[in-house]
């Protein structure tokens, strides 16, 4: 192990050991925003001090394992010990690099996700709502919860275009490769001829933004009210509730209508516009990073061809980093952990070899 990593993570360790004695100190036990600011910083750095303990330990056994090799009775015996050693070693020490990655600061964060229809028309406005229910349908499996924020349903049963909360625990690590173009090859329920249509929806993936994040200054924003269009008698029909903010420093519009309230609708724009200006601000620095590595995972580009679902073969198929799978009604129910597991390996990997080669 380099110097400068063990200088590291002996550091780290020493960290580790001073916040479990502060824990123990009943002033600080008493001080409840200081205990828990301790807390979270001891159990973020916990995994990385059990590693390093484990390949102390292994070192150890390695270095009484190298003096048996002298030993001719012991010699094949710590041959083999040795060997083993080594590769657990080896295994232990890329672990604390992985560790050491920097996390992404919106990681925790809960998200906006927005779809839209894309190319194809109807069978496009389909195909948003199916991939809508295949994130509402991941979002149950993993215990999260889901808040409709806005909805504009298309005359054949799908949506032109839907935004949601989602909350939950590492939200945003989870989902944030999700972002770009996604692709269907099916045949649509409207097609006599059994043709295969090609069609397309725009899934963005957006970190909600409080407002601490986003300072929006008052006179920056141009308000619209205007009356609210469904179905029904009701007053969302009758009352100017729904709601269009511009940010007129960036021409960034969101517009709601889903509350009876226009006070409640100007609320979600609000928190609509704030999340876009982040993730305006999250696109900007990962285009920067993109122009440095050519083809990485996550760029966000929401013209990125990410992924194409294939129902004639029923096979799901990731662009960025090469991986065909098949089950996809599965996949479409919302099982999509294998999936989002290898692009966020992959991503490690990119940045873990950046690392190394920094």
């Amino acid at each position: 192990m380099e110097a400068s990593l063990r200088a590291k993570l002996d550091s780290i360790a020493d960290r580790h050991d001073e916040l479990g004695t502060m824990l123990c100190d009943p002033e600080v036990v008493h001080d409840k925003s200081r205990f828990l600011a301790l807390s979270r910083e001891h159990g973020e750095i916990a995994p990385l001090a059990l590693a390093l303990q484990q390949y102390a330990q292994v070192e150890a056994s390695l270095a009484g394992a190298e003096g048996l090799l002298a030993d001719p009775d012991m010699r094949e015996l710590a041959e083999h010990d040795v060997r083993e050693l080594r590769t657990r070693r080896d295994e232990l020490e890329l672990q604390l690099q992985r560790l050491l990655l920097p996390r992404d600061p919106n990681d925790s964060r809960n998200v906006i996700l927005e779809i839209r229809a894309g190319t194809g028309g109807e069978e496009a406005a389909l195909f948003a709502a199916d991939l809508w229910r295949m994130y509402i349908r991941h979002a149950e499996r993993r215990g999260w919860s889901v808040e409709v924020m806005s909805v504009s349903e298309a005359s054949a049963g799908g949506v032109k275009e839907i935004t949601g909360l989602i909350r939950g625990k590492d939200v945003y690590a989870m989902l944030k490769f999700e972002s770009g173009v996604h692709r269907v090859q099916r045949v649509p329920a409207t097609e006599a001829q059994g043709r295969i249509h090609t069609s397309t929806a725009t899934v963005a993936i957006m970190p909600e933004a409080e407002e601490i994040d986003v300072v929006i200054n008052p006179k920056d924003i141009e308000l619209q009210t205007m009356r609210a269009s469904g179905s029904g008698g009701q007053s969302v029909n009758t009352t100017d509730s729904a709601v269009r903010l511009t940010h007129l420093p960036t021409g960034l519009a969101v517009h709601c209508s889903q509350e009876k309230s226009q006070t409640k609708n100007r609320d979600i724009a609000m928190r609509l516009l704030r999340s876009r200006l982040l993730d305006r601000e999250i696109q900007r620095y990962q285009a920067e990073r993109a122009a440095q590595r050519k083809g990485q995972v996550g760029t966000g580009d929401r013209a990125e061809k990410v992924r194409t679902y294939n129902y004639p073969q029923d096979r799901i198929s990731d662009h960025r980093i090469g991986l065909t799978r098949h089950a996809l009604n599965d996949f479409m129910d919302g099982d999509i952990d294998e999936v989002i597991a290898a692009l966020r390996a992959s991503d490690e990997a990119q940045r873990l070899a950046e690392a190394q080669s920094s």
